[in-house]
C-alpha cells in the first residue's frame, strides 16, 4: 500500500513508521494552520486580542508546524486506539504508518466477530473524542487562569481538528470508522461478512464520489487547493473501498486450502556452482521465471532471483557462481506445504515476493507463485459465482494444480 517507508519506533511494542508522502501534508498543513494563527479562524475569533498574536512570519510558521505535528501524535493515539483494542481481541498489528491522508493501523486480516468488529472500529474515535474534550478543557481553564493568547488559540484548534477527526471518522462510509461499525451491524444482522463488506462498501463508494463532485465544485469555483484536496480524498476512499472488498473475496476463497494444493511438485532447481552468466542464458531466458530454487543433492540450498544478480557488475556475471548471488534464508524463500494458500499470499505481499519454495527442513518439494493462486481464484470465482455466501463449497478442493504456460490443470 505505501511502498517506501521509514520505521521511526515500536510503541507498546507496535512498529511506528512514516510514509514520504506524509512530508507533504506536514508541509501543507503548517502553512495551512500559520495562516490561521496569523488571520483570525473565524470560530476562534474570540479568542485573539486586538492587532492579532503579533509574531513575525517565522514565528507563525514555528506555530504552524509545532501544531502540526501535534495533529500528527494525535492522528497516532486515534490509529493505536485501533491497534490495541485489535491486539486485546487476537488480531496481529502489522504497524502504524503516517502518511499523506493522516494515518492507519495495518492489520493481519479481518476481525473474527461482529462485536469485535464493532469495539476495534469504535476505539480511534473515541480517542478523538477524549482529545476534543481534553483541549477544549484545557483551553478553558487556560481563558479563566490567564493563560497566553496563543496558548490558548493553539489548544482551542487542537479541539476542533479532533472533533472534525472524530466527525468524519463517523461517517457510516467504509472504510472510514464510522463504515466499518455500519459493517459490524450488517455483519450481526445478516451473519454474512462479504454481504456486510459489500454494502458497507458500496456506501463508502458513494462518500467517495460525494466528496469528489464537492472537491470538482469547489475547484471551479476557485478554491484550487481545496477541490484538489477533496478530489484526492474521495479518490483514496473510493479506491480502499473497492479494495477491502475484493480482500474478503480473496480471503474466503483461499482461506482453509492449503499451499500443497498449488504448488509445482516438480520446480526447475538451478545447481549452485554454475556461473551466473549460464544461469541467464540456461534458466531465466528458457524458462522465463525470474526466481529458482538452488539445489544440491535433493537438499534445498536457497533461492536465486534476478534481482539479486544487481549486486554484481554485467560484464562479471562469468566469473561469479549462483552460490554467491543466492538468498539462503528459506524462513524468508520459503513455506511449508500445509500452510494456509493465505497466508502464502500474505508472505508473498509482505515480502514482496511471488514465487515461494515448498519445504520441509531442507528438503525441497515443490513451489507455489502467485500465479497460481490468482490463477485458481479467478477459476474458482467463476465456477462459484461472486455470490454473498458465508459457506465453503461442501467438497473442499483437493487436487494438485499443475501450472503450465496457457491455463489451470486440475
Amino acid at each position: 500500500m505505501f511502498g517506501t517507508r521509514w520505521r521511526l519506533f515500536r510503541l507498546f511494542g507496535i512498529p511506528i513508521s512514516l510514509s514520504p508522502s506524509w512530508l507533504i501534508i506536514l508541509a501543507l498543513l503548517t502553512w495551512t494552520m500559520a495562516q490561521i494563527f496569523q488571520t483570525p479562524y473565524e470560530p476562534l475569533s474570540r479568542f485573539y486580542p486586538p492587532g492579532g498574536l503579533g509574531l513575525t512570519a517565522g514565528g507563525y510558521l514555528l506555530m504552524g508546524l509545532v501544531a502540526a505535528l501535534t495533529f500528527f501524535v494525535c492522528i497516532l493515539l486515534h490509529e493505536m486506539g485501533h491497534a490495541l483494542v485489535a491486539r486485546m481481541n487476537g488480531m496481529p498489528i502489522r504497524g502504524i504508518t503516517l502518511f499523506l491522508f493522516g494515518g492507519v493501523a495495518e492489520l493481519e486480516g479481518e476481525p473474527q466477530s461482529a462485536g469485535s468488529e464493532f469495539i476495534m472500529a469504535i476505539a480511534g474515535p473515541l480517542v478523538s473524542l477524549v482529545l476534543a474534550i481534553g483541549f477544549a478543557v484545557l483551553a478553558w481553564v487556560g481563558m479563566t487562569t490567564g493563560w497566553a493568547p496563543m496558548v490558548i488559540i493553539f489548544l482551542a484548534y487542537l479541539s476542533s481538528i479532533n472533533a472534525t477527526v472524530l466527525i468524519f471518522n463517523l461517517v457510516p462510509a467504509f472504510p472510514l470508522d464510522g463504515g466499518r461499525v455500519l459493517r459490524s451491524a450488517l455483519w450481526a444482522g445478516t451473519g454474512n461478512l462479504r454481504k456486510a463488506t459489500r454494502w458497507a462498501s458500496q456506501a463508502g463508494q458513494a462518500f467517495a464520489w460525494l466528496l469528489i463532485i464537492w472537491g470538482v465544485m469547489q475547484f471551479f469555483q476557485g478554491d484550487v487547493f481545496g477541490g484538489l484536496w477533496l478530489g484526492l480524498i474521495g479518490m483514496f476512499l473510493n479506491t480502499a473501498a473497492q479494495s477491502t472488498y475484493l480482500q474478503v473475496v480473496v480471503k474466503q476463497a483461499l482461506e482453509g486450502e492449503t499451499v500443497r494444493s498449488f504448488m509445482n511438485t516438480q520446480p526447475i532447481v538451478v545447481p549452485p556452482d554454475i556461473d551466473l552468466q549460464s544461469f541467464v542464458q540456461n534458466y531465466v531466458y528458457h524458462y522465463h521465471h525470474k526466481a529458482f530454487p538452488v539445489e544440491t543433492d535433493g537438499h534445498v540450498q536457497g533461492c536465486i532471483a534476478t534481482r539479486m544478480l544487481s549486486r554484481f557488475p554485467r560484464d562479471e556475471w562469468d566469473r561469479h557462481t549462483v552460490a554467491e548471488a543466492m538468498e539462503r534464508d528459506l524462513g524468508t524463500a520459503g513455506i511449508a506445504p500445509d500452510m494456509d494458500a493465505m497466508t502464502a499470499l500474505n508472505k508473498m505481499q509482505r515480502t514482496g515476493k511471488t514465487r515461494l519454495l515448498v519445504v520441509d527442513g531442507d528438503r525441497l518439494l515443490g513451489i507455489v507463485s502467485l500465479r497460481d493462486l490468482l490463477k485458481f481464484l479467478q477459476l474458482k470465482l467463476e465456477l462459484e459465482g461472486d455470490e454473498d455466501q458465508d459457506q465453503r463449497p461442501t467438497t473442499p478442493f483437493r487436487g494438485p494444480i499443475r501450472r503450465d504456460d496457457s491455463r489451470i490443470q486440475v
